[in-house]
């Protein structure tokens, strides 16, 4: 078994407060875990209302299939997000 996990830091300049970033946020986490079926979690920057670095996690047997998922969620975050990806790491283990 192959354990995928993503880190996303984003960059929210139309967020204006933390209520707004949650906000954001919250519609964003509860789409993807609808569509992609991924568990999804603001790992740092709590503080922060611009800013979030983000943890996605999923699992499967093949490599291939996790790097197909986290290769849509980019496409899907950079589509409908009102901010930019500044930094992406993924690692398997």
């Amino acid at each position: 078994m192959i354990i995928g996990v993503m880190l996303l830091e984003i960059y929210l300049p139309y967020s204006h407060s933390l209520k707004d970033k949650r906000s954001r946020m919250s519609s964003f986490k509860d789409r993807l875990k609808k569509k992609y079926n991924i568990a999804f979690s603001e790992l740092d920057y709590q503080d922060k209302w611009q800013r979030t670095l983000i943890g996605i996690v999923t699992l499967n047997n093949h490599k291939r299939p996790i790097e197909n998922l986290f290769n849509r969620i980019i496409k899907d975050a950079e589509e409908n997000i009102d901010g930019e990806i500044t930094h992406k790491e993924i690692h398997y283990q």
